[in-house]
């Protein structure tokens, strides 16, 4: 018997995912579509989702437009979606992002009520997501962690029905963007 095809939708959390990458391997420059890809196997992508928030356009214009250059280029990519948040100056210290961890949760949950996806794949090492992970886990929903081994999670690796951690023998199948 063949086993059916989950419908998977993959959730990025795009700045903990580029210092992760920074941190664990020293580069940043990750080919997206192969990454998605890689994550999904041999299920059917439903969309891939991801998530930041740009940097201020009048402090770093050099910053914000290649980041914009950077946005645009994964929202070309099929079934992929950039959706983004703010960063908010606070009094000392560097800005903060408002609003991106908020959508992952609300998409991850809406998108299990909608009955938009059989497998969550979230790649975060953000223990806050663990609510929403529960919520669509009651929904009926399978939902896999990827994170690294500098940054993981304790309390997303309880809650997940599985992790897959992005270590070096990983590292090495991963297909990169030339610089």
């Amino acid at each position: 018997m063949k086993l059916k095809k989950q419908r998977t939708a993959v959730f990025i959390d795009g700045s903990n995912l580029y210092h992760d990458l920074l941190k664990n391997f020293g580069q940043t420059n990750i080919d997206f579509f192969s990454f998605v890809n890689f994550l999904v196997g041999k299920n059917k992508l439903v969309k891939a989702y991801y998530y930041n928030a740009p940097v201020n356009q009048k402090e770093k214009p050099e910053k914000y437009k290649k980041q914009q250059k950077f946005f645009s280029s994964l929202g070309k990519i099929t079934k992929f979606e950039v959706k983004l948040g703010r960063l908010e100056k606070r009094l000392m210290g560097p800005p903060v992002e408002k609003g991106v961890d908020v959508r992952i949760a609300v998409d991850i949950v809406t998108h299990a009520y909608s009955n938009i996806y059989d497998k969550a794949i979230l790649v975060s090492g953000d223990a806050d997501f663990v609510p929403a992970i529960k919520a669509a886990q009651d929904f009926g929903k399978e939902v896999i962690n990827v994170c690294f081994p500098k940054t993981k999670s304790f309390h997303l690796n309880q809650i997940c029905n599985n992790t897959i951690i992005i270590d070096k023998e990983k590292f090495s199948e991963l297909k990169w963007e030339k610089k």
